[in-house]
């Protein structure tokens, strides 16, 4: 049994975890950087270890410092989360001979499916579907021209080690080959270290379906359907919801059995997920596997009642699946709302800095991981999501109008957020009906950006009204009585006023 987890990451992540381990009476272990001293996740663990300074290079993927946190603390395993070090194969090796468990697959497993190149090689032996393309790197202009011509513009040429969209370039004419294989390389080697690209034939307006996957190390592979994740911006994610509008029956048996294929092939253990493009005719391809948890993982334990993070502390473990494919199901409709800390007028500017107050919405089918609290300051170290909304509802039409409702009442002052902008997504028309694809928020951007044509500012408002009521009883003489009694129905008329005017 393991008896102590250390969770080497940080934010809402890293208390999602720790509630799970909570659950099972596992003993959870924080590391956090300068700017986390006074993080949530540090103050809910039952041991926090300081690693270094905020830049995460310094701190939270340095493996040396989170191994001799693990061996300080007397950690038996430890749970990586995503982004930072949850696909790092060095890792999780160094955490076998350590003698660590690590929560996620084997770095065979990782380095594998890591490097976009092997992946394809790997599904295309197991006879999953891939996007038509080369299984190569390219390595000369020359090379590129021939291949692009074979497969057919407009194609996508795609870092091999690349991921949230960097040392991507999408190239629709023969005078962009060249200069988009070179800037993609060129990214890559900056963001990855490593120069590798290939050639993917670009599936136009497709959407983005991932299959959730779980493994065991006694053969058993399962899979918990579909998310739906086509509402991007800039090949990130902003707003996924499961089941898929998109999906019919006999799409998702196929998509499923896939998924499966993909992961019985390189023996998964673990959560992992399989993505997907698909057309508008339903036409279906592997696009990549990550072998972590998602962000967006709620949804799924939302519609099939599984909590995935104890399943992989339990496999990780040696346990066998706590399920077969027959036992699942999904029940009612799930739909997550990312909030960052950015001003989407703003080209989406991250918006650090200190949080005033914060009111996190309540009531039946709300789901809230998050991080930060009043007076928290939100640093400029790292990715600017700070929580995520989930809601559930008895079909989708409910799941929209309760998700409407949470991010009406759903309040953070101080920093600016996308808040609204998530609320026009529920507005949209392509949205609503269900037929949007990875190019919504592009082909509605002016209206999920428009501005509110009666936008109030609150605090100055607060701050006019507690003025002007100084000057109307200025030398009147009022007793301390009268005077209390004026500044509470001041008040109370500006807090009326404020509620009338909420958008």
């Amino acid at each position: 049994m393991i008896k102590k987890i250390l969770i080497a990451n940080r934010g809402e992540i890293a208390i999602r975890v720790m509630h799970t381990c909570r659950e099972m009476g596992i003993k959870s272990v924080a590391v956090f950087s300068d700017v986390d001293r006074t993080s949530q996740h540090v103050r809910l663990a039952d041991e926090a270890y300081h690693i270094g300074a905020a830049p995460s290079a310094e701190s939270y993927l340095v493996i040396d410092k989170i191994i001799d946190v693990a061996k300080k603390s007397g950690a038996d395993a430890i749970h990586p989360g995503y982004g930072f070090l949850s696909e790092n194969a060095e890792f999780s090796d160094r955490c076998k001979s350590e003698g660590i468990i690590f929560i996620g697959p084997t770095s065979k497993v990782i380095s594998v499916m890591g490097d976009k190149i092997s992946a394809r090689r790997k599904m295309i032996a197991a006879g999953v579907q891939v996007v038509p393309g080369t299984k190569d790197n390219i390595t000369s202009d020359e090379e590129a021209l021939r291949i692009v011509k074979e497969v057919g513009l407009p194609v996508m040429i795609k870092a091999s080690a690349g991921g949230g969209g960097k040392g991507m370039r999408l190239v629709r004419t023969e005078e962009e080959i060249i200069p988009g294989v070179r800037a993609a390389k060129s990214e890559a080697l900056a963001g990855f270290g490593d120069d590798t690209v290939y050639v993917e034939k670009f599936v136009e307006n497709p959407h983005h379906i991932e299959i959730q996957v779980l493994g065991d190390s006694h053969g058993n592979v399962i899979h918990l359907f579909e998310r739906e994740c086509s509402v991007q911006r800039r090949h990130q994610k902003v707003m996924e919801e499961s089941p898929s509008p998109l999906m019919t029956p006999e799409l998702r048996a196929k998509m499923g059995e896939q998924a499966v294929m993909a992961a019985k092939a390189v023996d998964y253990v673990g959560a992992g997920t399989i993505e997907f493009l698909v057309d508008d005719d339903l036409n279906y391809y592997f696009l990549e596997m990550n072998t972590r948890l998602q962000v967006e993982h709620p949804v799924t334990e939302q519609v099939t009642r599984v909590d995935l993070v104890r399943q992989q502390i339990q496999v990780a473990a040696g346990m066998e699946l706590e399920y077969k494919q027959e036992d699942l199901s999904q029940l009612g409709h799930s739909i997550e709302a990312r909030i960052y800390a950015e001003a989407p007028c703003e080209n989406f500017m991250p918006s650090p800095g200190l949080v005033m107050n914060i009111d996190v919405p309540l009531g039946p089918g709300i789901r809230h991981d998050g991080y930060i609290y009043s007076g928290y300051t939100i640093p400029i170290h790292y990715d600017p999501m700070i929580s995520k909304l989930i809601v559930t509802g008895k079909n989708r039409e409910q799941a929209i109008e309760r998700m409407k409702r949470a991010l009406y009442n759903y309040k953070i002052s101080g920093v600016k957020t996308n808040i609204r902008f998530l609320g026009r997504i529920l507005e949209a028309p392509d949205f609503v009906e269900g037929r949007y694809t990875t190019q919504f928020i592009d082909n509605n951007i002016d209206f999920l950006k428009r501005k509110e044509e009666h936008t109030i500012n609150h605090k100055v408002f607060a701050v006019a009204a507690t003025f002007v009521h100084y000057l109307n009883n200025l030398d009147k003489g009022n007793s301390k009585e009268e005077t209390q009694e004026c500044t509470k129905s001041e008040w109370k008329s500006f807090g009326r006023r404020k509620n009338a005017m909420r958008l």
